[in-house]
């Protein structure tokens, strides 16, 4: 398919963040986030004399000494964060040569994370995070046969964009090794660093289930902590992202059991999780999109409790339900749990999403739908 000829969504969010501050945007390895920061230059060339690299080791002594390139009015700082004390090198950017430049801040990191030792950024940048093409992004042509190739090829721009199984293959084995074996390599300390192929083998075949730390430790044959720290460093790499539950105090909540899923929700190999992790992907794309652009705390969770009932998600924004969400692969009656929650929980809207054709609202308020329309009427990105 051909993803469409307009600038991604974050692009004039970017550009207006960038005239009071610095913009610091991060995003999954191969995300597009280079892409998007060189449309910002007056020529979307890597060869461009404001795109810093720090990979370039012609770049990396120029940026120590505090050199950068003159008559730049916006300079692209890409993996800036694999510098020691980067934090402390971009703030004396920032605090010194603010005049003469604008910063963009880019990497495949958590850059609100790494690095927090030191001198604080707090108030200097502006953080947005980059996520996958989504069905919205595509455009309202997409339909049906863009959920299928979102499903089939994941949403990164490659593989989506060549819509062919061989290259997608490759593209997946290839980015996996290089998150691995250079980005984790190069940003933390991990001994036995090729069990984490072990890891990201796993992981698809745990999507949404709640994770036992227990047994992943187990199949891995590493202690628990370990298997923590590894997940822990799978979400700042943006491989991984975890649902904790809501924990309402109106019902008897489970509190701690998280729920997994993947950036990529290609690599997911049966069909219902990876529709599931489809949509959590696309909730959490509107969730970070609302918190970066507009300031309201944002959450994506999952209800469950103690009696087993259970609802695939729930947004809420400033701690307040907006809507939940239950995923179906086909058109059948309404899971009850989304009626007895909703009802419990004063819950404004109630969805359950399949992959059929069918829209229809049920008693009590509960909408049946399709994907497409569920991301018309929730406003998703």
């Amino acid at each position: 398919m051909s993803l469409p000829g307009r600038p991604r969504y974050l692009l004039p969010h970017v550009s207006a963040d960038l005239r009071e501050r610095m913009v610091f945007l991060g995003g999954p390895r191969q995300v597009g986030k280079t892409t998007l920061a060189l449309g910002l230059l007056d020529r979307p060339s890597i060869r461009h004399p404001a795109y810093l690299n720090w990979d370039d080791p012609r770049v990396r002594p120029a940026l120590l000494r505090g050199e950068l390139p003159p008559d730049q009015p916006l300079l692209v700082l890409d993996e800036i964060h694999k510098a020691p004390r980067w934090r402390n090198l971009v703030k004396g950017l920032w605090d010194t040569r603010r005049e003469e430049h604008r910063f963009l801040v880019t990497g495949s990191a958590r850059l609100d994370l790494y690095g927090k030792g030191g001198d604080s950024l707090h108030g200097r940048y502006h953080y947005h995070r980059l996520h996958p093409f989504s069905l919205p992004e595509l455009g309202p042509e997409a339909g049906p046969e863009g959920v299928a190739a979102l499903l089939r090829f994941g949403g990164f721009p490659e593989p989506l964009l060549r819509g062919e199984e061989r290259f997608w293959r490759r593209w997946q084995r290839e980015r996996t090794a290089r998150v691995i074996h250079d980005d984790i390599r190069d940003l933390e300390t991990v001994r036995e660093i090729a069990l984490l192929d072990l890891l990201a083998e796993e992981l698809p075949h745990r999507v949404g289930s709640p994770l036992s730390y227990k047994n992943l430790a187990e199949a891995l044959q590493v202690s628990h902590e370990t298997a923590v720290r590894w997940i822990a460093i799978f979400e700042r790499m943006y491989v991984a992202f975890l649902v904790p539950p809501w924990g309402h105090r109106r019902i008897r909540a489970v509190r701690k059991e998280q729920k997994l899923y993947l950036w990529d929700w290609s690599m997911v190999p049966e069909e219902g999780p990876r529709f599931e992790n489809l949509v959590a992907s696309h909730l959490l794309k509107f969730c970070h999109f609302v918190e970066d652009t507009e300031g309201h705390r944002m959450e994506l969770r999952y209800l469950r409790d103690t009696a087993g009932r259970e609802v695939d998600f729930v947004v809420l924004r400033d701690r307040l339900p907006l809507f939940t969400v239950e995923c179906k692969l086909a058109e059948r009656t309404v899971a009850p749990a989304l009626f007895y929650f909703a009802s419990r929980l004063a819950i404004p809207r109630s969805f359950q999403v399949h992959l059929g054709r069918d829209d229809h609202e049920r008693e009590g308020g509960i909408r049946v739908l399709p994907f497409p329309a569920l991301c018309r009427e929730t406003g998703l990105i």
